[in-house]
């Protein structure tokens, strides 16, 4: 089921409400009430996309739930995945700093948090046990880069979506054979590989 991004979606479906710093709150009192409008009607946006984000994660973890009888997933650790990279100070200049990823990351972050695996995962484990279902959280160091074929791990295993084991050569996206992995480290029984 992939990710509807309803914060992304309600953002550029109404962009105006993105920016409610537009209206000055010190501009007299005309402008005070049109910000505090404004600002509501941001906070609102955010609600709506709140409650969309929980339906679908609801709806996911239950299609789950009632297909299968096992559910393996990475152990994800999302607070320090949307971590702030530390200031990197320059040797040559005290006081200054190296550039260190911050804004590029700034885009993942986001992306990241969109998604609301945190959510996600807390919702699934609630329903996996409510239906008497086993849920088996993994490792994931290193799922998208093993060979599911020969077991062999290497960095250069994939580009980007594109996983060739450099051993081995297998071939196959990188999002399965990270979920092969996932499964195979949980111990489900699995059909065939290739």
């Amino acid at each position: 089921m992939p990710n509807p991004r309803h914060g992304k979606r309600n953002a550029e479906a109404s962009p105006t409400l993105s920016a409610p710093s537009r209206h000055s709150r010190g501009g007299g009192a005309r402008t005070a009430p049109r910000h505090r409008r404004a600002v509501e009607r941001v906070a609102e946006l955010h609600r709506k996309v709140r409650r969309q984000r929980t339906d679908h994660a609801h709806k996911a973890a239950l299609a789950l739930v009632r297909d299968y009888d096992q559910v393996a997933h990475e152990r994800l650790s999302i607070a320090n995945m949307v971590r702030a990279p530390k200031p990197k100070p320059a040797p040559e200049a005290p006081g200054s700093f190296l550039p260190n990823g911050a804004a590029s990351r700034a885009g993942l972050n986001r992306s990241i948090l969109e998604v609301g695996w945190g959510v996600f995962l807390g919702i699934l484990a609630q329903k996996a046990e409510s239906a008497a279902r086993i849920r088996i959280p993994v490792d994931p160091r290193n799922t998208s880069r093993t060979c599911p074929e020969c077991g062999h791990v290497d960095d250069e295993n994939r580009d980007g979506e594109k996983f060739q084991c450099t051993a081995c050569g297998y071939r196959d996206h990188a999002d399965r054979v990270g979920a092969w992995n996932v499964a195979l480290r949980a111990g489900l029984v699995l059909p065939d590989v290739a």
